[in-house]
């Protein structure tokens, strides 16, 4: 088998009908869905957690790009897949996550986008720059790569976020390698809008798209506006949290994403 063809390094818990596949951001692997997975496992929801190409122990791509991605976790929802399928792609993983379901529309049944930009062009010039700029890794860089993707991702959460949750993205984030780090950025920077736009229009199953109410990242009102081009969304804000949504108010997103969920479960 070649390292193309080969799946990506995932884990399955749970047993059920309708499997949830996780998939996580640039900063990130499929160990910071502990709690996310705990809570589905026990609504009797089945669970697959991947770790993106270049991620963890999956193959690398060559030449990363984001419907490259997409194909990969296409070829995971055939495999894995059950009855019914729901894609959970957090930040860079709802980019992934919509150009999934325009792959393989008959295999999944419903996506939740969290938390993401949706694709550069949704942003303004100025906040484009920063984006990338602010996550290349260069060989000027005196910062330690730990301390830098740490002090990236407390950036990206409300002030004060604290728990057991955010204690576990954060440990998480920051052994995030740099090679994987600057790929998913560039692969980011390259990806056509109109790519990403078509893709969100395909969406024709239910869609669910989370913003964090203080999130400068994926910010509410981009959020709401990719939203919009799906026929069959809803759209929620999570108060009182930034990017990392699921951990930093847990409560308020379970509830949220629960009764999106109930309408798959048996």
């Amino acid at each position: 088998m070649t390292w193309s063809a080969r799946l990506p390094d995932h884990c399955v818990h749970g047993v059920s009908d309708t499997t949830v596949f996780l998939l996580h951001g640039i900063y990130g692997s499929k160990d910071y869905w502990r709690f996310v997975t705990e809570r589905l496992v026990a609504s009797n929801y089945r669970v697959v957690a991947w770790d993106a190409p270049g991620y963890g122990f999956s193959p690398p791509a060559e030449g990363f790009t984001l419907m490259g991605a997409a194909k990969a976790c296409a070829r995971l929802i055939g495999k894995l897949g059950t009855s019914k399928n729901v894609v959970f792609g957090q930040s860079m993983g709802g980019q992934i996550a919509m150009r999934a379901c325009r792959l393989v529309p008959g295999l999944i049944d419903g996506v939740i986008i969290s938390s993401t930009i949706g694709y550069l062009g949704n942003k303004t010039p100025a906040e484009r720059e920063q984006f990338v700029q602010s996550r290349r890794i260069t060989v000027t860089d005196k910062e330690p790569v730990a301390a830098k993707n740490l002090r990236l991702v407390t950036a990206m959460m409300a002030a004060g976020a604290a728990g057991s949750e955010v204690d576990l993205v954060r440990a998480v984030c920051a052994t995030t390698p740099a090679h994987a780090v600057q790929a998913a950025v560039n692969a980011i920077e390259a990806a056509p809008d109109a790519e990403a736009i078509g893709a969100l229009k395909a969406i024709h199953v239910p869609a669910l798209f989370v913003a964090g109410e203080v999130d400068t990242v994926g910010r509410p009102d981009g959020m709401k506006r990719i939203a919009d081009m799906v026929p069959n969304s809803k759209f929620e804000i999570v108060p009182a949290c930034g990017h990392y949504t699921w951990a930093e108010n847990p409560q308020a997103f379970w509830s949220i994403a629960s009764s999106f969920l109930s309408q798959f479960a048996k």
